[in-house]
C-alpha cells in the first residue's frame, strides 16, 4: 500500500535533512509545492547513492563485507523503471520517484542517466581527461540538477543546460572536497592527465600516500577553477524560475562554491577535516542569495546571457524504458 502524502513528504524531508545539510538549508526557499517535489526526488537520489557505496545517508552501514554492488545497482534499476512505468510501489523511496516523475513529467532518460554514473562507480572507472571527469559529473550531478529545474517548470533546453551547469559544478566541488574519502573508496575522479602533470598515479595509494597532498593541492585548486566556469554559468537560468525558486538556488550556489573555495584556502590541509559551511555562513548565503534572485528578475532579463563558450555539453536525452 502506498504512504499517504503527508507520511511520504515528511519522510523525503527527514532524509533531506540528515542527508544534506547545505540543500536543506536552500530548500527551505522554495515554494511549499515545489519543496516538497524536490525533497521527494532528493530522497530517491540519496537511497540510490547509498545503495551503491552500502551506507545509510552517507554513512558506513555495516554490511560492507556482504555488500554486492553490481547487484545493488541491477535491482536499482528494476525498481527505478517500475516506478517511472507508474507500478504501484511498496516501497516509500521509490513511490517517491514515481510521483514526482508522474507529476513534473520528468522524461524517463534522466533517473536513468543516474544509474548509468552509479554504474561507472561500480565499474570503479577512472578518468583520463577533464572531460571524461566531466561525463561522470553529469550521470550523477548534471541530471539530478536538471530533474530539480524541471520541477520548477523548467522546460527549454537552454535552462535545462544552465541547471546542467550547476550541478557539475556542485560535483567538482564535491570532488576536490573529497579526495581521500574517494580513494578510500577505491575511487578516484581526478582527471588522470592532470595528476600526471603533477607526478601523481591516478591510484587510490598514491592518492592517500601523505607526501602527495601538496601536489593534489594544485589538481585540487585547478578543478575548482574549471568549477567557477560553471558556476558563472548557471546564474544565466535563474531568471527562468519563479522568484522564490531562484532564491533557493542562489543560496544553494553560494553554499556550495565556498565549500570549494574552503579547499583552496586549505590547501595541503585539506582533507585533514571535512571542508564544510557554518550555520553562520549558510545564513549569509541565504541573505546575499536574495539580491542574487532579485537581479536575476530585474536586471538580469534585460541583458543578453552570455553563451556557454567553451563549456562541456550534456547529451541529448532519449525516452527510455528498457
Amino acid at each position: 500500500m502506498s504512504a499517504p502524502d503527508d507520511e511520504l513528504g515528511a519522510l523525503a524531508a527527514q532524509i533531506i535533512k540528515t542527508g544534506s545539510k547545505s540543500f536543506a538549508a536552500a530548500a527551505k526557499l522554495f515554494p511549499a509545492e515545489t519543496r516538497t517535489s524536490a525533497h521527494l526526488l532528493y530522497a530517491w537520489c540519496r537511497h540510490c547513492d547509498d545503495v551503491i557505496d552500502g551506507q545509510t545517508l552517507g554513512f558506513e552501514s555495516g554490511e560492507a563485507g556482504r555488500h554486492d554492488p553490481a547487484r545493488a545497482l541491477d535491482q536499482l534499476r528494476i525498481q527505478t523503471k517500475r516506478a517511472i512505468a507508474g507500478a504501484t510501489m511498496d516501497d516509500p523511496i521509490f513511490e517517491a520517484l514515481k510521483r514526482v516523475c508522474a507529476k513534473h513529467e520528468i522524461p524517463a532518460a534522466y533517473p536513468l542517466a543516474l544509474l548509468d554514473g552509479f554504474q561507472m562507480d561500480v565499474e570503479n572507472r577512472t578518468y583520463a581527461s577533464l572531460n571524461e571527469t566531466l561525463t561522470y559529473c553529469y550521470h550523477v550531478a548534471g541530471v539530478v540538477g536538471i530533474m530539480m529545474s524541471m520541477i520548477m517548470g523548467a522546460r527549454e533546453e537552454t535552462v535545462l543546460d544552465r541547471a546542467n551547469d550547476l550541478g557539475l559544478a556542485f560535483q567538482l566541488s564535491n570532488i576536490a572536497r573529497d579526495v581521500l574519502d574517494d580513494a578510500k573508496l577505491d575511487r578516484v575522479y581526478l582527471p588522470a592527465e592532470w595528476l600526471s602533470e603533477v607526478g601523481v598515479e591516478a591510484m587510490p595509494a598514491a592518492i592517500l600516500a601523505p607526501d602527495n597532498r601538496s601536489r593534489l593541492s594544485q589538481v585540487a585548486r585547478r578543478l575548482v577553477d574549471e568549477a567557477e566556469k560553471y558556476y558563472d554559468s548557471s546564474l544565466h537560468g535563474l531568471e527562468h524560475l519563479d522568484l522564490r525558486s531562484a532564491w533557493a538556488i542562489a543560496a544553494a550556489h553560494s553554499i556550495y562554491r565556498k565549500i570549494g573555495k574552503r579547499v583552496v584556502e586549505r590547501g595541503a590541509d585539506a582533507w585533514d577535516t571535512r571542508s564544510a559551511t557554518s550555520k553562520v555562513e549558510k545564513l549569509g548565503s541565504v541573505v546575499s542569495a536574495a539580491g542574487t534572485a532579485l537581479y536575476a528578475h530585474s536586471l538580469g532579463k534585460l541583458s543578453q546571457p552570455e553563451p556557454r563558450a567553451g563549456l562541456w555539453t550534456r547529451p541529448l536525452v532519449e525516452q527510455r524504458i528498457s
